[in-house]
């Protein structure tokens, strides 16, 4: 066996095809969009900007068996004061030999810049998939979440890794919650706590000004939960154009205090169920099975709820949670993914269970000293 670090496009196009000889025969896998990880590991993603990485292959009488990237983020270390890398896009055939090649190649590249921790996986970076699936797993994966299959724990075990941190992920059934009831309750108590509060759905028609809102929200909001790392504005922007032609307007809610940013909510559609029918390409007729299909999904996901410090534990997120949930009613989906949810925070578990969320689903990243 070999691991070689690749530098050209060949190389590279290995390293992104390669997931297909894993989950061959998975009905839960998702294939990503080609396109869509070509951008995530080129030079084009404003990530790169403050990160370096190396790619690894793992090879078998010349054929593939392995990927590994090694990841610095210096946004990471300059925040955190930490001198921690990440390792990411990890993909392997179940035999431990290759995975140790794997994770020695990579620390290795990491030690030698002075990295003392790894982590992950990170694909790249906590703003993004990351993560091994610890339960769950039989079920698809909804939006910009991983998965994985089961041996990947035992093997980051026998690699000297352990947990660093678990991620939760719940699910509701909409129909189930008396959203207008118990809306008509909390409105009334919650606008009494905070005077001037309005809630509204994002304006598409001044989308850049939204964005603004959203990006000082954000950033001030999550500057303390494990594992942020403040999004630069090229990142948000990227994000926000990659994610505006999924948006469902109603879904994508903004509170506003006095006409002051104090609270959002971003809930989108599961478009995996389109891109699971896809095999990785949008182009040229996967676009017009996107459109079909994108008509019948039946689930959604919330994937980020922030609100600044001082308006918390007001039932600001209860509100805001009602009212998506409510817009979701309307438009006839059926279930609700809230993730990912950090294990350690109980306030916003209560509130997944609140709406009716079960525990469905775990994540875990694992780190070790090298």
């Amino acid at each position: 066996m070999t691991v070689e670090r690749i530098f050209n496009d060949a190389g590279m196009a290995e390293f992104i095809r390669f997931p297909w000889k894993v989950y061959r025969g998975s009905p839960n896998w998702v294939p990503p969009l080609l396109r869509e990880i070509k951008f995530v590991l080129s030079d084009r993603n404003p990530f790169s900007r403050h990160a370096e990485a190396a790619f690894f292959l793992a090879r078998k009488a010349k054929k593939t068996v392995g990927r590994i990237a090694a990841i610095i983020d210096h946004n990471h270390i300059n925040f955190h004061k930490e001198q921690a890398g990440f390792f990411g896009f990890f993909e392997c055939l179940p035999d431990l030999g290759i995975a140790e090649e794997l994770v020695d190649h990579a620390a290795f590249w990491l030690r030698e810049r002075g990295i003392k921790v790894m982590r992950g996986p990170m694909n790249p970076s906590t703003n993004d998939e990351c993560g091994l699936l610890l339960n769950g797993f039989d079920s698809a994966p909804m939006i910009m979440m991983p998965y994985t299959p089961p041996y990947y724990l035992e093997l980051m075990e026998q690699c000297g890794f352990s947990k660093a941190k678990d991620l939760f992920a719940y699910i509701a059934v909409i129909n189930d919650v008396p959203v207008v009831e118990r809306l008509e309750r909390l409105s009334k108590i919650v606008h009494k706590r905070v005077p001037g509060l309005t809630v509204r759905p994002v304006r598409m028609k001044a989308f850049d000004d939204e964005l603004t809102i959203i990006k000082n929200i954000y950033n001030a909001a999550w500057n303390k939960n494990w594992g942020f790392i403040p999004m630069t504005d090229e990142e948000m922007n990227s994000m926000a154009e990659r994610l505006k032609p999924l948006l469902v307007p109603e879904l994508l809610l903004i509170a506003e205090v006095d006409d002051r940013p104090a609270a959002f909510f971003m809930v989108v559609p599961d478009y995996n169920q389109v891109i699971h029918k896809l095999n990785g390409k949008l182009l040229p007729f996967g676009i017009f099975k996107f459109f079909w299909y994108a008509r019948k999904i039946t689930d959604i996901r919330c994937i980020t709820l922030g609100v600044k410090e001082e308006y918390r534990k007001k039932g600001i997120e209860g509100l805001l949670y009602l009212e998506a949930f409510r817009a979701a009613t309307r438009k006839g989906y059926q279930h609700a993914e809230m993730s990912w949810i950090l294990e350690d925070n109980t306030l916003m578990q209560k509130g997944c269970e609140l709406m009716g969320g079960k525990l469905y689903k775990k994540y875990r990243i694992f780190e070790k000293n090298i």
